[in-house]
């Protein structure tokens, strides 16, 4: 398939019949967490507009990346990556780099701080994806997803205020930095 032949999209409420479905059998083919049918509503009702999918020329969906936005603990306004999948058969092809994009543009455009996300630490792809783009490990998170496995959590800060604070642990104190700057 040709990359012409790929439409992206952002979602709308009004096509949650049309696409939720799709997207939910998407990610749960290729994540290991089992994601309710809430955890889907929780994003797409209050941040559908930071939600993109890649479509191939019969609508069929080949891709989707389910994002939010908001402050974080009081502090940075924080976008985080909840959801990345591409079907088995259309990786390689920079969808989900394309996908991510959209959204990592949206999030700059509304002022986003930083933007974060977690990915199990066997998933090798996923995580030269994030590397490309920019983003910095940030600690591991040890037996973090139900199957047991570990993650990484990954950063990329957009505004030097944020990159400040990539040392910290979120359970320490924010003023707390593990690898202060040099002066």
């Amino acid at each position: 398939m040709a990359s012409s032949d790929l439409q992206y999209v952002q979602y709308h409420s009004d096509k949650e019949a049309e696409y939720l479905s799709a997207m939910r059998q998407l990610i749960s083919h290729d994540l290991s967490e089992p994601y309710s049918i809430y955890v889907y509503r929780y994003f797409l009702y209050q941040w559908g507009d930071l939600c993109f999918m890649a479509l191939d020329a019969k609508d069929n969906m080949l891709g989707v990346v389910v994002t939010k936005l908001e402050p974080h603990r009081g502090g940075p306004l924080r976008g985080y990556i909840a959801m990345l999948a591409v079907k088995e058969e259309h990786r390689g092809k920079g969808i989900a780099t394309k996908l991510v994009r959209m959204a990592i543009d949206v999030m700059i455009e509304r002022n986003a701080d930083e933007i974060a996300l977690e990915t199990e630490v066997t998933n090798t792809p996923a995580m030269k994806l994030y590397e490309r783009l920019g983003f910095l490990r940030s600690k591991r998170l040890h037996r973090y997803y139900l199957n047991g496995n570990s993650a990484f959590r990954f950063v990329l800060c957009l505004k030097e205020s944020a990159a400040t604070r990539i040392g910290y642990d979120d359970d320490e104190d924010p003023n707390h930095l593990e690898n202060p700057p040099s002066a």
